[in-house]
């Protein structure tokens, strides 16, 4: 969340950063009023404690003494003090938890590198490599549904049947090519991202750290029963892995990484794209993520930008790399870009990696801090993260780019040593 400090310090500022993202700017003015009024509140309610104690002496000089009287009046004066000292108090809790749920839903501040734009249409594209739209041959351009499901390793029907729509199911060599593309992304990440394995059901906490709640609880599956959500992303589970903590900055950047299946209802998604794997309920995805400190972070972006693209190439992928403007930067973002592979048979570039920075806003949420090796005091960490592969797209793109005249699929070189010695998937 935004430091509330900047609300008194630089409220101008934050509401010209805001305004870029072209969003309704009426919560951050009630939440500058609520926060001069916490304050006002609780000056008044501090200063009534601080009378009352004070009176509480007095009445015991005052019955010391035998002044009976006087300590009547004294204690009776506490007593009105102390009501309206319930009330304040009770102001200054209304007042913080409303502060706290505009806070908590208020998105990031933009990066002042951040193009300006209003929806997703203005998202600029920063590079395209090994696009050549006029070298897919005709064989290339069949849509991915249609060769998974002749070739038997996409079965989507059965899928459906077990546990409803926008759930998918691979076979054979298809489920073995995409255990292999996920063992893929670890392997390449392994030099530097220590691999986690974290639990794939988190606390309302977990995932109100990363920015999920409470404003997107709609996309996310619940658990009501035990107050656990299924993650959408391992990104969930890795801010939190040091929620709470003061890490030391000789232990900045700290690089994790981890495979996990991912759950999301996208509910705001229905209908839309809901063929082969383009959308799904549940997949798996490599994640990696990274704390640092803020001189480390805009490094760090670079790198985790790098690593996506980097396994992306080595899959003989065509893409492209889109920076996020202002107006379709998601909740939680400082900064953000999109890694698109083109799909022939879809004929549509498909988002299949999204690289942010955080600055500190969901290490604000989860309370995540660092020692400076020099100076007093700590400061909160900066958090960012990638798909380092997301596997239905990827798994798609594959499928169409690969197919052979014959209808068979070639198995991309790098996923060889992960295909028990197949080269091509074939009609079963």
């Amino acid at each position: 969340m935004i430091d509330v400090r900047r609300l008194r310090t630089e409220p101008d500022l934050v509401r010209a950063q805001l305004a870029r993202r072209h969003i309704d700017l009426g919560p951050l003015d009630r939440a500058i009023e609520l926060d001069q009024q916490v304050r006002t509140l609780t000056g008044e309610r501090d200063g009534l404690r601080a009378r009352v104690r004070a009176i509480s002496k007095e009445v015991g000089a005052a019955r010391r003494t035998g002044d009976t009287a006087a300590a009547e009046q004294l204690a009776a004066e506490s007593r009105a003090l102390g009501e309206r000292e319930r009330e304040l108090d009770a102001g200054v809790a209304a007042a913080e938890g409303e502060l706290r749920d505009i806070l908590l839903r208020l998105p990031n501040t933009p990066a002042d590198l951040v193009p300006d734009g209003e929806s997703d249409a203005d998202n600029p594209v920063v590079r395209v490599v090994g696009f050549d739209e006029a070298s897919y041959d005709p064989h290339q351009r069949v849509p991915h549904w249609e060769t998974g499901t002749a070739l038997g390793i996409l079965d989507n029907d059965r899928a459906v049947k077990i546990s409803g729509s926008m759930f998918t199911m691979l076979r054979g060599l298809g489920a073995t090519m995409a255990r292999g593309l996920c063992q893929l992304a670890l392997d390449r990440n392994a030099d530097a991202f220590e691999e986690i394995r974290p639990p794939s059901l988190v606390t309302t906490a977990t995932l109100t750290a990363t920015g999920q709640l409470p404003k997107f609880a709609d996309d996310a599956y619940a658990i009501e029963r035990d107050d656990l959500w299924a993650i959408p992303t391992a990104e969930v589970p890795l801010t939190s892995l040091a929620r709470d903590e003061i890490l030391a900055e000789a232990d900045l950047p700290m690089r994790l990484m981890a495979f996990t299946p991912c759950y999301r209802r996208e509910a705001g998604s229905a209908g839309r794209d809901t063929r082969g794997l383009l959308r799904t309920h549940e997949f798996d995805k490599v994640e990696i993520l990274a704390y640092t400190t803020p001189a480390q972070a805009p490094a760090m972006l670079d790198e985790l930008l790098a690593r996506a693209e980097g396994l992306i190439r080595a899959l003989g992928l065509a893409y492209r790399v889109v920076e996020i403007c202002t107006g379709d930067l998601g909740q939680s973002h400082h900064r953000s870009f999109d890694v698109e592979v083109y799909a022939p048979g879809c004929d549509r570039w498909l988002e299949v990696s999204s690289v942010s920075w955080f600055s500190d806003y969901q290490a604000r949420r989860a309370n995540i801090r660092y020692r400076p090796a020099e100076g007093k005091g700590t400061e909160m960490v900066h958090t960012l993260n990638g798909s380092a592969l997301a596997v239905p797209r990827v798994w798609a793109a594959i499928v169409e780019v690969y197919r052979q005249p014959d209808g068979s699929v070639a198995i991309p070189p790098a996923l060889l040593p992960y295909c028990r010695g197949a080269t091509v998937i074939e009609p079963r």
